[in-house]
């Protein structure tokens, strides 16, 4: 049997929108990914479930540094939501728990469920998740059979709309076609769960695709069939279809350094000045280029947070004299 080469990996730095296909988990698709490229560091911003399709950035290289901010950006979501049935993880695939009849229901009704879960709100994350407690994710003790208690917490729900109800009120299929915007740590899953409970017949997500996730609003999307042909045309072809870092950075507040408070960033050290706006912020250098992220505290000093290698070097002034 003929074994495969092993990939030799190098340095590569930028981000992918990868449309998610249905079926893999965010690592087997970043791993793919990865290995398509030939990357030597990747990783993914925010993990969407196996059953879930649609946007999951990649980092690779340099970009791994910003993938912390993305995490916790807006993001968009369409999900059909099947009503009368509850599920263990609170999607298509789980286990059924109960069923329930779906009692008769019209647009005010619904409308009023769904203006009740929007806004700041309380959420219990699903149990079949990968919250660790204990450095463990809460899916394996639900596999092993362990009970879990989570306790709510605070999450944004910028908006849960419907879309359509036409298979349900059509006396079709009790589905229901919902669009979310949402912030960081919610769950859409939690949220269809409790829009059953609240209709009192439970539910569950039968489909889930993220649509788009802050800074990058209307996202071209690569399949992983079509990177696959990239990369069996040239590796010239697959790289055009990275970002640069840059690309990532639109949601920090940007902070221009000239080539000596770059230098004296990238030796770990403190710029005085009188900084704005305080908290994090994108630097970039002289010649337009990100050279990572800093801090700038109350009093308006700017501290290096996580810069990218090449800051060290940042290049000569540019003349900007004509």
């Amino acid at each position: 049997m003929t074994q495969k080469p092993r990939t030799r990996f190098r340095k590569l730095d930028g981000i992918l929108l990868l449309d998610k296909p249905r079926g893999l988990s965010s690592n087997q698709a970043l791993q793919r990914v990865r290995h398509l490229f030939r990357a030597e560091k990747g990783g993914h911003t925010g993990s969407l479930d196996p059953l879930a399709t649609g946007l999951l950035p990649i980092c690779f290289g340099e970009a791994t540094k910003i993938a912390g901010g993305l995490l916790g950006a807006r993001k968009a979501y369409d999900t059909v939501a099947r009503l009368g049935v509850v599920t263990d993880t609170d999607d298509a695939e789980g286990q059924p728990l109960r069923e329930r009849p779906v009692p008769m229901l019209d647009i005010a009704t619904l409308d009023a469920a769904l203006r009740d879960l929007t806004g700041r709100i309380q959420q219990r994350p699903p149990i079949y998740s990968a919250l660790k407690r204990g450095g463990e994710p809460l899916y394996a003790k639900a596999r092993r059979g362990e009970t879990v208690e989570i306790d709510t917490r605070e999450v944004d729900v910028h908006a849960f709309e419907l879309q359509s109800a036409a298979d349900l009120l059509d006396a079709g299929q009790p589905l229901l076609r919902l669009h979310v915007e949402c912030g960081s740590g919610t769950y859409v899953r939690s949220l269809v769960r409790d829009l059953g409970e609240a209709l009192g017949c439970g539910a569950h997500v039968a489909e889930l695709r993220r649509l788009w996730v802050d800074p990058f609003r209307e996202p071209r999307m690569w399949t992983l069939e079509a990177l696959q042909a990239l990369a069996a045309r040239s590796e010239a072809s697959l790289e055009a279809c990275l970002l640069p870092v840059e690309a990532g950075m639109a949601s920090w507040p940007e902070v221009q350094v000239d080539s000596a408070q770059a230098r004296r960033l990238a030796l770990g050290q403190t710029v005085a000045g009188d900084f704005r706006p305080a908290g994090e912020v994108a630097l970039y250098g002289e010649r337009g280029r990100a050279l990572g992220l800093g801090h700038i505290d109350p009093q308006g000093r700017l501290r290096p947070q996580r810069l990218f290698t090449w800051a060290a070097q940042p290049g000569p002034p540019v003349d900007t004299s004509h």
